[in-house]
C-alpha cells in the first residue's frame, strides 16, 4: 500500500513540474541580429543572452514584453 502511494506521489510530481517551470520568461537578445524577444526558456547556448536586468525572471509573457521596452539594447535597436 505505502509503494503504491508513493508511486502515485512521484507520477504527480513527474508531470505537474514543468507546469511550474512554465511560468519564467525571459528577454533575450540574438547575438547575432541583435534583435531582442521574449522567451519561456533561458537559452543554453552562446546564439541568445539574456539582457533583462540582472538576469530578471518575469511570471507572464506580457510582463515580460513590458520589461523589453526598458531594456536599453533592445530600445536602441
Amino acid at each position: 500500500m505505502k509503494l503504491k502511494m508513493a508511486t502515485a506521489a512521484v507520477m504527480i510530481a513527474a508531470f505537474s513540474a514543468p507546469a511550474f517551470a512554465a511560468d519564467e520568461f525571459y528577454v533575450v537578445q540574438d547575438v547575432k541580429t541583435h534583435k531582442c524577444t521574449v522567451v519561456d526558456k533561458k537559452p543554453t547556448d552562446t546564439s541568445m543572452t539574456v539582457v533583462s536586468p540582472s538576469g530578471t525572471i518575469y511570471k507572464s509573457r506580457t510582463e515580460a514584453e513590458s520589461g523589453m521596452k526598458t531594456v536599453k539594447v533592445c530600445t536602441s535597436n
